[in-house]
């Protein structure tokens, strides 16, 4: 089966790819969704249903295949090298996929609620929640890469550097907005 480990890690990393593609998105259409619930009729209306519409095919087409597909070619990376599982930084990662989909169930959670019209986040708490897919990513990127060179203070330390950096990024991303509403 060693034979076959560059085309299943190839097909695990790309459907990891694309289900972060659909994470990085969907929160985005939420945003659209929220703003577009709070217009008067029938703006409100025609953006809602096609807001639906984008985010069911994405997350039902895209973003939910991929993080089983995904999940699968890493099982099977797993069963040709199980000597990974013995491995601090595997640990780690796994720890990580776990609040990955966490995340993801989350986010699934939020995806039933506006498909039936029931809002009950802002859009500043979506452009916030965007962000946990991208630390997660982050975290999971830099221990694969680094594996057991990384030194665990440093790298908690460049994930706290980073959030800090998101949340500055989306207060001044709001003060644009404030300034200039089509921004």
């Amino acid at each position: 089966m060693g034979e076959y480990y560059n085309y299943i890690k190839s097909l695990h990393l790309i459907f990891v790819i694309t289900w972060f593609a659909g994470l990085f998105y969907i929160p985005r259409l939420f945003i659209y969704q929220i703003e577009a619930f709070a217009k008067p009729s029938p703006e409100k209306e025609i953006l809602g249903k096609q807001l639906k519409l984008m985010a069911k095919r994405l997350w039902f087409i895209i973003t939910w295949p991929s993080a089983v597909l995904a999940t699968i070619f890493a099982v099977w990376l797993l069963v040709i090298i199980p000597s990974w599982l013995t491995e601090g930084w595997m640990h780690v990662k796994l720890v990580f996929v776990l609040l990955l989909y966490l995340y993801h169930f989350k986010t699934h959670q939020i995806f039933k609620q506006l498909q039936r019209d029931d809002v009950r986040y802002t859009s500043k708490f979506m452009r916030i929640w965007n962000e946990g897919a991208t630390i997660i990513l982050f975290a999971v990127v830099f221990l694969v890469i680094l594996k057991s060179s990384i030194s665990w203070v440093f790298g908690l330390a460049g994930l706290m550097v980073l959030v800090i950096l998101l949340m500055l990024g989306i207060r001044l991303y709001k003060k644009i907005r404030e300034k200039n509403p089509e921004a």
